[in-house]
């Protein structure tokens, strides 16, 4: 049975003991590492060899980084070599830098800002811009351009909103005009591109911030380009010479590697992207009449099945027509002979657009015209009529309508239409082509009362995916936007896409081994994010989905089991407030990888100048961390051919009778054989000078006068720099000189850098009586 202590024995125990506090443990403050290497050369090194440079650089807190890595002295930079990290930038010079302003996961991760949700005041564009062009930013910015549409060539037409905060982009003012040359927007009414009435635009494949469009300049029409990202004007290529009957061109669209546009004389024009230049035969027999509206186009283009549709229109005595165009066969589509009817006399248009199945094929075109009867008609690819979309039937006269921006997910292909006149101000007609109904959960009519009081005359809009969100430009020169689901202005969204390769972090040639982790929102609260209705989307390098569990309810995505070399995610978030953005909190999208330490790499050549014996790098850096210093890393440069050691021994002999003058600064003479009677008959000492000189263009170590005769005269270890000397002066005691005594010299070495090497010999003569025998 246990006893227990009575509780006055428990109590003195207690007192007596000695209670030690536990320690507390400091936290220790993160540490950042550069660890600098070099590959491409052996050590020693060669005059001439390349170096490449490898900085690893492990972070160890988020934040902004900067790496710099001055080129050291003997070896200059191979401009064009500085490769960067995805997320940074590099900068040449020297010293070398590459900078990140948002550091994370050790630097193993890319991440790209979400677009705030649009302002719900809308913001003016100065001008009438017709359709939104979406580009975003490195860092994620949403930014909106537009080109203001039928405006002259010297106007200034171009300008760009910075979506986040409904203010001009850097880089104003704004607007600015086109121009056909090559190089940065110039300012004022300086332009030599006209736009067009209804302008249709085509990105370029390769590279999304590139936009192509149709141009008219004082003597041709022809495609111009816009670079968004550089920004400026990328070129202009002229299709075909300005006439009484072609003075513009309709907007563009791409059918396989082809761009292509109709010109009023109802000619189809041709470009190919990738060669930049006309398609052979173009231009194309005409397939739609002559259309003029104030020396404009009046009509539109639209694809379907790869075919070219072709609207076409004057504003009064004529009826509206569509024709259909064969790129396979470079004419008119079979089951199209001629262009056919679009409604009544005097009707026109302003659009064409593709018509679809309910499963989401292409099945033809249609177009809607404006007169005393506003008519829809549509035609299937043979030229068979097709029924017309209930959302843009039976409008009420006068009213235009404009070329739809088409929204699919999956199945679902939905046409947004721009309308306005007649009766209307502005509104969004949305139809569904999968029900073949006007969009649920959409008015028929979706009016914008919080943009400029509903005052929006739409002409078009942009959607963009990351987002999910819609939005629209008009002839009230204002930019807003709207929900697609619902038509609510503004658009209560947000959203980013970040593409992540790994293989991308490193520079060094060597295989890398990675694993995703995960994605996550950054800066947001996830109470503020309605997970349910928010989507994500990870697609691989080749565009095929890859599963993944969606969104937890932190914000984050479960990557672990991806395998894709490269992956892309695109969050589409909807929110229950925007509490999270403003008030300078930016909120981002992060695609996080484990691996190895990220890598800077460069490229320089070593000197061949002789006088460089060896090379040497240290990168520097700051970061969240504070200041942080690299190995040094140190390459010894061998000599080649043209850099081999010159050692001269010159061996001489005393040539004085007085030995006072023979003696290490005496005058001599030196000679190479002494004169008879020097020596005497008997005994005499000889006295000798050894003089070692470094001819050769780089220092010698090590080095030792070898001498097999006289060991008094050996000597090292020595070091000459070019043109330096050694002098050893030594004696030899010569008994019985009745022979002639001679004795040589030579000196071993080692070039700096280099083997063990030696001289020739020189040799010097002491005579007797028998030197003269």
């Amino acid at each position: 049975m246990r006893r227990r202590l009575p509780a006055m024995v428990l109590a003195g125990v207690l007192a007596g003991a000695t209670l030690t506090a536990a320690v507390p443990v400091v936290a220790q403050p993160p540490v950042s590492t550069l660890t600098k290497s070099v590959q491409g050369v052996s050590d020693p090194a060669s005059h001439g060899d390349t170096a490449t440079w490898v900085v690893s650089y492990d972070s160890g807190a988020n934040g902004a980084a900067t790496i710099t890595d001055p080129i050291g002295a003997g070896q200059s930079y191979l401009q064009g070599s500085l490769q960067v990290p995805p997320g940074w930038t590099g900068t040449e010079g020297n010293p070398l830098s590459a900078t990140n302003p948002n550091v994370r996961n050790g630097g193993r991760a890319l991440s790209t800002l979400l677009t705030p949700p649009v302002q719900a005041s809308a913001a003016f564009t100065g001008g009438d811009g017709f359709i939104p062009i979406l580009h975003r930013t490195p860092e994620g910015r949403l930014q909106a351009w537009n080109i203001y549409h039928h405006s002259l060539a010297p106007a200034r037409k171009l300008v760009c909103t910075d979506v986040a905060t409904n203010a001009p982009c850097p880089g104003g003012p704004w607007p600015k005009p086109l121009n056909t040359t090559p190089g940065p927007f110039g300012t004022g009414n300086t332009g030599d591109i006209a736009s067009p009435m209804a302008p249709q635009y085509v990105r370029d494949a390769a590279n999304s911030a590139r936009v192509y469009y149709s141009a008219t300049t004082a003597t041709s029409v022809g495609v111009a380009c816009l670079d968004l990202a550089a920004p400026g004007n990328c070129g202009y290529w002229p299709l075909m010479n300005r006439s009484a009957q072609t003075f513009e061109m309709a907007g563009l669209v791409q059918i396989g590697g082809n761009l292509y546009g109709v010109a009023n004389s109802g000619h189809v024009l041709c470009w190919t992207p990738a060669s930049q230049s006309a398609c052979g035969g173009q231009p194309y027999a005409p397939i739609v009449p002559f259309t003029n509206h104030g020396n404009y186009y009046l009509g539109a283009l639209a694809v379907a099945g790869g075919k070219l549709f072709a609207s076409s229109s004057m504003m009064s005595g004529t009826n509206p027509m569509m024709g259909c165009f064969d790129p396979g066969t470079a004419a008119a589509c079979a089951g199209w002979p001629s262009p056919k009817s679009l409604g009544p006399l005097n009707n026109h248009t302003y659009n064409a657009y593709t018509a679809y199945g309910t499963t989401g094929q292409e099945t033809g075109a249609c177009a809607s015209t404006a007169g005393s009867f506003n008519v829809t008609t549509c035609y299937a690819i043979d030229g068979s009529s097709l029924p017309a979309p209930a959302a843009v039937a039976s409008l009420e006269s006068l009213s235009l309508v404009f070329t739809p921006e088409v929204v699919r997910t999956g199945d679902r292909v939905r046409s947004y239409f721009g309308i306005w006149g007649g009766p209307y101000a502005g509104v969004t007609a949305c139809h569904d082509w999968s029900t073949g109904t006007a969009c649920p959960g959409m008015p028929l009519r979706t009016t914008h009362p919080n943009v400029n009081n509903g005052v929006t005359r739409d002409y078009g809009y942009a959607y963009d995916p990351p987002t999910g969100c819609l939005l629209g430009l008009g002839d009230a020169q204002v930019l807003f936007s709207l929900d697609p689901d619902t038509g609510v202005s503004p658009c209560v969204r947000s959203g980013a896409s970040v593409s992540l390769k790994p293989s991308q972090f490193y520079c060094d040639g060597k295989p890398h081994a990675t694993t995703y982790t995960k994605a996550r929102l950054v800066g947001v609260t996830p109470a503020n994010v309605n997970f349910g209705a928010s989507t994500a989307k990870v697609v691989d390098g080749g565009g095929n989905p890859v599963t993944t569990p969606g969104f937890a309810s932190d914000g984050t995505i479960d990557l672990s089991g991806v395998t894709a070399d490269a992956v892309t995610v695109t969050a589409s978030i909807v929110l229950n407030n925007a509490a999270d953005f403003g008030g300078g909190n930016q909120p981002s999208l992060a695609v996080e990888f484990t691996g190895d330490a990220p890598q800077v790499c460069f490229r320089t050549a070593i000197s061949a100048e002789c006088p460089v014996t060896s090379v040497a790098n240290t990168a520097n850096g700051t970061d969240a961390t504070g200041a942080v210093t690299s190995n040094t890393v140190t390459r010894q440069v061998a000599p080649g051919s043209g850099c081999a050691p010159n050692v001269v021994v010159d061996k001489e002999i005393c040539g004085s009778y007085t030995p006072a003058n023979c003696k290490a600064g005496g005058a001599g003479p030196w000679v190479k054989q002494a004169p008879v009677g020097v020596l005497g008959l008997l005994n005499a000492t000889a006295y000798w000078r050894v003089t070692v000189k470094n001819n050769g263009p780089i220092p010698v170590v090590d080095a030792y006068v070898v001498d097999d005769v006289e060991p008094n005269c050996q000597t090292g270890p020595f070091t000459l720099q070019p043109g330096e000397s050694k002098v050893v002066h030594c004696s030899t005691y010569a008994l019985l000189a009745l022979f002639p005594l001679t004795n040589k010299a030579k000196a071993k070495f080692t070039p700096v850098n280099g083997t063990k090497t030696y001289s020739d010999w020189s040799s010097a003569k002491a005579c007797s009586l028998l030197c003269v025998l």
